[in-house]
């Protein structure tokens, strides 16, 4: 039996091609950093909400912990998905109060990459 009349040559590459959304269909079984759609309800005191629909980071990376000798006796390596590079976004919220901005500035993710949490423009969580 050739390789091409072979009957899962067909599926290995359709699995190939329709691909990563295959293998990355759920958090237990991905890792690394992807671009994702992501919405979410923008809110300013003065300002009625709105429902603004974009891109984000999604994902898990790859983070350990072990003990030292010396203080401060952990050594910690964690990193989170966040984004390498982003557009800056603007929309407009509706019926603002006058003297209020209606504007509401965010990121749009074009790229994400694990990477250690900058709180310039992630909101980082200790726990």
């Amino acid at each position: 039996m050739s390789l091409s009349s072979h009957p899962l040559t067909s599926v290995t590459f359709v699995l190939l091609v329709a691909g990563v959304a295959v293998a990355v269909t759920t958090l237990h079984s991905f890792r690394g950093c992807a671009v994702r759609d992501f919405s979410f309800v923008a809110q300013k005191p003065g300002c009625k909400s709105l429902r603004i629909h974009t891109e984000a980071c999604w994902g898990r990376c790859h983070t350990w912990e072990r003990p030292v000798p010396d203080p401060p006796f952990i050594q910690r390596h964690h990193r989170v998905c966040t984004y390498s590079r982003w557009r800056h976004m603007t929309s407009r919220l509706p019926g603002c109060l006058p003297g209020i901005s209606p504007l509401y500035h965010y990121p749009q993710a074009l790229q994400c990459e694990c990477n250690a949490c900058s709180s310039h423009y992630t909101e980082c969580e200790a726990f």
